[in-house]
């Protein structure tokens, strides 16, 4: 990832930029239709009993090393490994937008627990949307976007590559969540959807950031010229 990589790949702006549009009202709706509830609704019932814990051995071994990964620990572990390998490959700007990427879809997701108020095994447990989702989706997301722009990607296989990422995290923690009995899986579902909505604008916010320094650099060169 080259310091001129930049976090929003030029050929996939128009489609994430709906794809997040979309998913923002996945999110407000689900929100509405769950808002103060405290029990399973008919889709999750549907999907599976999330009153109790739906696995057990080997499987919740599994479950739980997934859901390691969206604690403060294991998400820190994470992003700490990709920020390294983002700053050895000189991309002070694919650092950002590891680190602003994740974050504002966890913060995202917390403020809206609080809105909507769903909850889960007592009135103590937020669980609308899922904010281990949330997170490993925006960071699959956002490692997908930076290889996408650093190995030049066009539109269908960087389309792919950033589907498919989601894809696999949000599948992956959402079972994890679910499997445990710690969401509903249209938690789930709505965590998900809060990664897809939060991290095409993170990354074009980033990049005006990143681009006005080197904007400012071009014009105090060229005036220097004259």
């Amino acid at each position: 990832m080259s310091g001129r990589t930049t976090a929003l790949p030029p050929s996939l702006r128009a489609w994430l930029g709906l794809v997040a549009g979309l998913a923002a009202l996945v999110v407000v709706g689900l929100g509405v239709a769950y808002s103060g509830h405290h029990e399973p609704g008919r889709v999750d019932r549907w999907v599976v009993d999330p009153t109790a814990d739906s696995v057990g051995p080997p499987w919740r071994g599994v479950a739980l090393a997934v859901d390691f990964l969206g604690e403060p620990v294991g998400a820190a572990m994470l992003v700490g490994a990709v920020v390294t390998g983002c700053l050895l490959l000189r991309s002070p700007r694919s650092a950002l937008f590891v680190v602003a990427g994740p974050g504002i879809a966890v913060v995202t997701a917390t403020l809206l627990k609080l809105v909507v108020g769903r909850t889960i095994h007592g009135a103590d447990n937020l669980s609308y949307p899922s904010g281990h989702t949330a997170f490993l989706t925006s960071l699959a997301l956002v490692v997908a976007l930076l290889v996408t722009g650093r190995l030049g990607l066009g539109r269908t296989a960087g389309t792919l590559t950033v589907l498919g990422a989601a894809l696999v995290a949000g599948a992956a923690m959402g079972w994890a969540q679910v499997a445990l009995g710690a969401h509903y899986p249209t938690d789930v579902l709505g965590g998900w959807c809060t990664a897809l909505a939060v991290i095409p604008a993170t990354a074009w916010v980033v990049d005006r950031t990143a681009d006005r320094p080197a904007g400012r650099a071009t014009d105090a060169g060229r005036r220097e010229l004259r």
